[in-house]
């Protein structure tokens, strides 16, 4: 028996590490001598579930940044493929360490779903917060304002530049918005940058008229983090850290391709979060607050 619940452990560890079911079947054949069936290996990595359960429920603490981002898995619905939206939270603890918060799976990122998994994080104990670094998603910005309304918001930077081409009206153009664009964001301070930001609005008035006017409209949503330490605001200004996990998640679920119910694809999804945030809370530290040791 010992032995059978350590091969299932195996199994789904192997799943979960991003080998596909046909690789894992292989493998048991030539260890075991057995054939075990794809099926077999999705229900030895569903035996994850109560204790991926515990941890995406467990009580949360204050966590003085809070950044959210979303992404997509494709998964069979209704005989339909669709994708799914991953829903992730990360927080940065009075401490420094970087930990996973939360996970949610749904067939859309609209303000219902964003406001559920909001408010389950406030349910779980999550407090403490003074600034949520997110991209403007569909459904957040609303979702965001009922939940923690109170709380200041830093619109990602790297997303704010990636807009920010939309506007442009010629691709001669591109190098330079990008550079005037940066200059603000570098800037030593809030009214530095700000005195930047109508420099660019003005140059670009007519020449580039709609990037004139959307500047003005959304650049100010990138300059929260002014009111933190300047050692923290490279960390704090943008979402790339979350953007990075969603990459190493993808990795491991690409043997997956389709998923074929939401809950597998919510299981693994989850696997993968929890292992990494076990290894932030045990690793470096990635923010330093001051007087800490």
């Amino acid at each position: 028996m010992r032995s059978e619940r350590a091969l299932t452990l195996a199994l789904a560890e192997m799943y979960v590490q991003g080998v596909s079911t046909r690789k894992v079947k292989a493998i048991t054949e030539q260890l075991c001598g057995v054939s075990i069936s794809s099926s077999a290996v999705s229900q030895a990595a569903s035996q994850l579930d109560v204790e991926l359960e515990k941890w995406r429920e467990r009580p949360l603490g204050e966590y003085p940044f809070l950044f959210l981002d979303a992404y997509y898995e494709q998964v069979r619905e209704d005989g339909q493929v669709r994708h799914l939206a991953i829903l992730v939270a990360v927080g940065i603890t009075s401490a420094g360490k970087r930990e996973i918060l939360g996970v949610s799976v749904s067939l859309s990122e609209h303000e219902v779903h964003w406001r559920a998994f909001l408010e389950r994080l406030k349910q779980r104990g999550l407090g403490g917060v003074q600034l949520v670094t997110s991209d403007d998603h569909a459904g957040l910005r609303a979702a965001r304002v009922a939940v923690f309304g109170g709380i200041p918001w830093q619109r990602c930077q790297f997303h704010l530049q990636q807009n920010a081409q939309a506007y442009v009206p010629r691709k001669d153009l591109l190098t330079e918005v990008a550079s005037d664009i940066r200059l603000i964001f570098d800037a030593p301070d809030r009214v530095t940058a700000e005195a930047y930001l109508a420099k660019a609005v003005t140059k670009y008035q007519h020449s580039a008229s709609r990037l004139s006017e959307w500047m003005a409209a959304n650049l100010p949503e990138g300059l929260t983090v002014f009111a933190f330490p300047a050692s923290f605001r490279r960390l704090l200004r943008t979402t790339n850290g979350v953007e990075r996990l969603h990459r190493e998640v993808r990795r491991r679920a690409r043997v997956v391709s389709i998923f074929p119910n939401p809950a597998s694809c919510l299981r693994l999804v989850s696997a993968v979060l929890a292992e990494m945030s076990e290894e932030w809370l045990t690793g470096r530290t990635y923010l330093v607050f001051e007087g800490a040791t």
